[in-house]
């Protein structure tokens, strides 16, 4: 079995943790916080607990790395996790400015390592199911797709709505889309938090003059989880709240008739597939850097949405 080692024991952390140590051999669990410490050692009593990250990069048995800390630390464990010889799995996004994940894949991609960041949505069946849809020509030709990612909280103050919320959203549009935006431009407001925007709407333009919209806000009352795709001949819907229909297809837009039905999804959870997919990478199954590569685009989109509302909010 793999010899995991994990720094990150947050609420998320958790999770992570609980599915590599069913999946693979989780031997450290790193984190600076004292009392997720003393539960990670209870919980993982097998495990070894530190609160430094060099003692997992210097134990020669871990082959691979998971990091599930705060996102601006992202870019410097992976960085270091990858220059000490582990494959890394990162939480999302990898990083925050283009430059830095082009290093990361080019690092990862030397090293004959596995990078692969935690687009989590990118393996639920749903959107799977959303893509074939999409891919099959159902829907005939894809006009725009938009997202809401809204809810009330939890407030952030080391990122913002477009990097804790939107990245979700962000790397779905991509992997529907499958082009990199030629344009993008976002307009937000920091109205709890200074400098921390917690509310933004995003708009995305790219070659074949598809567009792509997003609303993220932690100042909504009710929670939202929806992805929607307009075709000119079909329209589907991805709706993570409902419980049965996750999707759903529309028959005909222009006429506002025509049958509605809802495709059987499989009820599996992603994170799992999100794990065993990284473990089969390391094990050598599959396309290694396939999934860091598809990460630039979402981290320069990123990049470029922030800069823009930067500058919109000046």
């Amino acid at each position: 079995m793999t010899h995991i080692g994990q720094v990150g024991l947050g609420q998320w952390g958790k999770n992570l943790a609980r599915n590599f140590d069913q999946l693979a051999d989780l031997v450290w669990l790193c984190d600076v916080d004292d009392e997720c410490r003393a539960q990670a050692a209870q919980s993982y009593p097998a495990a070894q607990v530190t609160s430094s990250f060099d003692d997992l990069l210097a134990d020669d048995s871990v082959e691979a790395v998971v990091v599930a800390t705060p996102v601006p630390t992202h870019y410097e464990l992976a960085r270091r996790a990858l220059a000490a010889g582990k494959h890394v799995f990162v939480e999302k996004p990898p990083a925050m400015r283009g430059a830095e994940i082009e290093e990361l894949c080019e690092l990862a991609e030397e090293r004959d390592l596995v990078l692969m960041p935690g687009h989590l949505l990118l393996y639920h069946p749903g959107v799977q199911k959303l893509k074939e849809i999409v891919d099959s020509g159902e829907l005939g030709e894809v006009l725009y797709v938009y997202g809401n990612r809204q809810n009330l909280g939890t407030f952030r103050t080391n990122e913002n709505a477009l990097w804790s919320l939107g990245v979700h959203d962000l790397s779905v549009l991509l992997y529907l889309i499958e082009e990199e935006p030629i344009e993008v431009r976002a307009h937000g407001n920091a109205f709890l938090s200074k400098g921390v925007e917690d509310v933004v709407f995003c708009y995305l333009r790219f070659p074949s003059g598809k567009m792509a919209h997003m609303h993220l806000s932690w100042l909504d009352p009710h929670k939202i989880r929806r992805i929607t795709v307009v075709g000119n001949e079909r329209m589907a819907v991805f709706d993570d709240m409902e419980r049965e229909r996750k999707i759903t297809v529309y028959d005909n837009w222009r006429t506002r008739t025509g049958d509605i039905y809802s495709p059987t999804v499989v009820a599996t959870e992603p994170l799992r597939r999100e794990c065993e997919h990284f473990l089969r990478l390391v094990a050598g199954e599959g396309a290694p850097h396939k999934a860091a590569r598809d990460a630039i685009l979402v981290v320069r989109a990123l990049d470029q949405l922030q800069a823009s509302l930067e500058t919109v909010t000046a």
